[in-house]
């Protein structure tokens, strides 16, 4: 039987509302720094998402700019759905504070460690959308997703990013960080870092790294290149071989 479940959060953004609205309620702006890709008809109260062979659809139950924004996807056939809804209050200095709501029901397997997990996962796309917004005002990016080899599913794998990336077992946010990606070298400042996720920021990209071994995942990157016309075939490829090369 399905299980309730609910998860809010309140961050600080460092741009106002009309900034923060184009961010989560367009979809140029979510591709920009949460997963996937995808599109906003308001029109049409729609909301459609795409991940690889993945397709959802959901409704929009509240389209107010540049306050709430709010939608509700289809049931699945055991009765689970998520609910999402983004409330931005204009707050001093041209800031904005952003309350963010997950809401639904999930498969009754779904145990507090998953759960957890779940929620901490949100603060790192949160914290991308607040890189997002300080770092790339204006500018939107292609979303980009690879997965590592099946083997990378171990917790052992996580040592292996940290190493290929330059980066020690306990790294601190906000060193430097160099690495190679093919013929070409990586530089910027590790922006985000917690025992599953990894971020690194440069003049043109957000990179997300993500340890998923708790989901029985292999470890996986999704990257916010913000750079003109981006191959999403090319680079899928470029960072799978990158991932086979650091985890094996």
């Amino acid at each position: 039987m399905p299980r309730e479940f609910e998860v809010r959060k309140e961050v600080q953004l460092p741009a106002e509302p009309e900034a923060v609205w184009e961010a989560v309620a367009s979809g140029p702006g979510i591709d920009s720094w949460f997963m996937g890709r995808h599109e906003v008809d308001a029109a049409a109260k729609r909301i459609r998402f795409s991940l690889g062979e993945m397709r959802t659809e959901a409704e929009i139950t509240a389209w107010d700019p540049p306050r709430r924004f709010a939608y509700r996807g289809e049931a699945a056939e055991d009765g689970t759905f998520d609910v999402m809804e983004f409330l931005v209050e204009a707050a001093e200095g041209g800031t904005s504070v952003l309350r963010f709501v997950h809401r639904g029901f999930v498969q009754d397997g779904w145990d507090d460690e998953y759960h957890e997990s779940f929620a901490v996962g949100w603060e790192m796309y949160l914290h991308t959308l607040a890189e997002l917004l300080a770092h790339f005002p204006g500018r939107f990016a292609t979303y980009v997703t690879a997965d590592g080899p099946a083997s990378s599913a171990s917790r052992d794998a996580w040592p292996k990013l940290l190493a290929a990336l330059g980066l020690p077992a306990e790294p601190s946010a906000g060193q430097p960080v160099q690495f190679s990606v093919g013929d070409e070298v990586v530089e910027g400042v590790l922006d985000y870092s917690t025992p599953n996720y990894a971020g690194v920021r440069t003049e043109d990209a957000l990179y997300r790294f993500h340890e998923r071994s708790l989901l029985g995942m292999p470890v996986a990157v999704g990257h916010h290149l913000f750079r003109p016309d981006v191959d999403e075939t090319a680079e899928t490829a470029v960072w799978s071989r990158w991932l086979a090369d650091a985890l094996s």
